[in-house]
């Protein structure tokens, strides 16, 4: 079983303080911009929130698939390693 302590989660926090502070200073920027009109403000912020479901996604994916690739090369390690076992187990072969 994994039992490996993962130490990613002050860089997580770090990292989530940063988005929200970007989220909050845009925001910040967006209600406080008279030059463009509500309309304008409205689409770039469906685009920023868009643009940031689009990234979750991909680092998803990306994640997934390197998981399926390490759990793919376990097994066949552990493949690999019966049946050498079983060959050199059984009396009848001879390397």
């Amino acid at each position: 079983m994994y039992t490996e302590k993962n130490d990613n989660n002050l860089i997580i926090l770090l990292n989530s303080a940063g988005v929200a502070i970007a989220y909050g200073l845009l925001g910040l920027s967006l209600w406080l911009s008279t030059d463009v009109p509500l309309a304008t403000k409205g689409y770039w912020a469906m685009g920023i929130l868009l643009l940031t479901l689009s990234l979750i996604n991909v680092v998803k994916y990306r994640f997934d698939h390197r998981s399926s690739v390490d759990r793919i090369s376990r097994i066949e390690e552990a493949r690999n390693e019966k049946l050498l076992e079983e060959a050199l187990s059984d009396p009848k072969t001879s390397i």
